[in-house]
């Protein structure tokens, strides 16, 4: 993978050999993609790099809600607890419970809060071996306010949706400037044991510019993989990119089934569906009569009847005639998600809607974007997101300083930045590539349109300078 504007000091050496090549096209596309992205690119790295290591802020700063000091005797009733949760917040309305798995987690009683933002609730956290309750946060899909924080840098700079437009474009040119810079440092290499060697390793007694590049290369190679993983699964969950992705699986009945909350015999009808933040959903409702504690029991004794271990979100039933809901939220690898909905009368069965039963696509999708936010494998997925993080942050800085380091130095020559690749490169395209090339750019387009429209304006902004300073140079 490369970020860096490429290199031109031996461009016209090359005329010749690339008279019809996509090489000049894909330098020339290579630096000012690396230029004019990388910004992008550094801020969605750099907030990705906090956001990986949000689990460990979290545990110092909320960890005294998080955890129980002492984890000893059996726990509590839901009833008992949720009571408790009550007394201490007797203004919301009990929206659902999350049981956690671990013995030194707290119980988290999730509320609907008048005043609150939407998709926005108060957790409570009780003890569940005493009952006692050890505070309350405002929380986003169960986040905490800084995890809530850090994910709201990351996909949208704190700009509401305007500002997932920066997430999107760096997702959709990340791919682009990663392949890129790979073909463009394998043409260079003569040999076939050369390009292996100087792909995994930086070049010996290299120095200058010559060094910089070598560690560029040997660097992107190792993020390479990971580059395009992150490009793909941001992309999966971005506004347009996203759109046209979920219009696929649409397409092809790959997206993953919704549990049924109708409860059988009634007027009801009611679904709970997927997303990157399901697994912290609870939902909100507009009872004005209290819920049962006791219920949550009930539900709960029935979830783990089904084949629910491990943590479960309890979901209150959301209008009347629909069923509660229970949902494994365990995201480490194996993961747990099955769902049931359970009739909080007769506190039987009533639907259900397994990982297993889901298509491939949609268990490929949901298990991505679960690595791609550092859950899927625990601590070593963090490991290899703070990596991938550091290693495109070093990449950019190697490739703005390549910039720097090819600028001419002579008095009568001295510029502040090195010049790019000339103009024209589309010329040099071969016929088998300019033939397919415009079904090629429609198709990128529609798939991702941030990179069919950033793309298109590149090129006509570029035209018009061309032609300007021709007619400059004409005068």
């Amino acid at each position: 993978m490369s970020v860096s504007p490429p290199q031109v000091d031996d461009v016209p050496a090359r005329v010749s050999a690339e008279r019809w090549s996509v090489v000049p096209l894909l330098r020339r596309l290579h630096f000012y993609a690396g230029v004019l992205v990388a910004p992008f690119l550094v801020v969605a790295a750099a907030s990705g790099l906090l956001y990986a290591l949000a689990p460990q802020i979290d545990d110092v700063l909320y960890g005294d809600l998080l955890r129980v000091p002492s984890a000893t005797g059996a726990p509590r009733p839901l009833a008992e607890q949720v009571t408790a949760a009550r007394t201490a917040l007797p203004e919301g309305t009990v929206t659902g419970v999350l049981v956690a798995e671990e013995p030194d987690a707290t119980t988290q009683v999730v509320f609907a809060l008048p005043g609150l933002a939407e998709d926005y609730s108060q957790t409570v956290y009780v003890n569940p071996h005493t009952g006692q309750v050890q505070g309350q946060l405002t929380t986003w899909f169960g986040s905490t306010p800084v995890t809530t924080w850090l994910d709201g840098l990351h996909r949208h700079l704190q700009l509401g949706e305007p500002g997932r437009l920066y997430s999107e474009l760096a997702a959709s040119w990340l791919w682009v400037i990663a392949l890129g810079g790979l073909v463009l440092w394998l043409v260079r290499q003569r040999t076939a044991r050369r390009r292996v060697r100087a792909l995994v390793v930086p070049e010996k007694g290299a120095k200058g510019v010559r060094k910089t590049r070598s560690w560029h290369a040997s660097v992107g190679m190792w993020v390479l993989l990971g580059a395009l993983f992150l490009s793909a699964t941001g992309l999966t969950w971005s506004t347009y990119a996203g759109e046209n992705f979920t219009a696929v699986l649409v397409a092809l009945n790959a997206k993953a089934p919704a549990l049924d909350t109708a409860l059988p015999g009634t007027n009801g009808s009611g679904t709970t569906g997927s997303g990157a933040h399901e697994q912290h959903s609870t939902g909100t409702s507009d009872k004005t009569d209290p819920v049962d504690p006791a219920t949550f029991d009930r539900v709960l004794t029935t979830a783990r009847g089904a084949g629910l271990d491990g943590p479960l979100q309890l979901g209150v039933a959301g209008e009347p005639g629909s069923a509660w809901t229970a949902a494994q939220v365990d995201n480490t690898w194996p993961v747990r998600l099955d769902k049931v909905a359970v009739d909080p009368a007769s506190a039987a069965v009533t639907a259900r809607a397994d990982f297993a039963d889901r298509p491939l696509l949609a268990k490929l999708s949901s298990l991505g974007i679960q690595a791609h936010m550092g859950r899927l494998f625990g601590a070593a997925n963090q490991i290899v997101l703070f990596l991938l993080a550091a290693g495109i942050l070093t990449l950019i800085v190697l490739g703005y300083r390549m910039w720097w380091q090819r600028r001419p130095t002579r008095d009568d020559r001295s510029t502040p930045l090195g010049a790019p690749p000339a103009r024209g490169a589309w010329q040099q395209l071969p016929l088998w590539a300019v033939i397919p090339g415009p079904l090629v750019l429609i198709t990128i387009g529609w798939a991702i349109p941030l990179l069919g429209l950033s793309l298109l304006a590149f090129l006509v902004i570029d035209g018009l300078i061309g032609l300007a300073r021709r007619t400059r140079q004409a005068r």
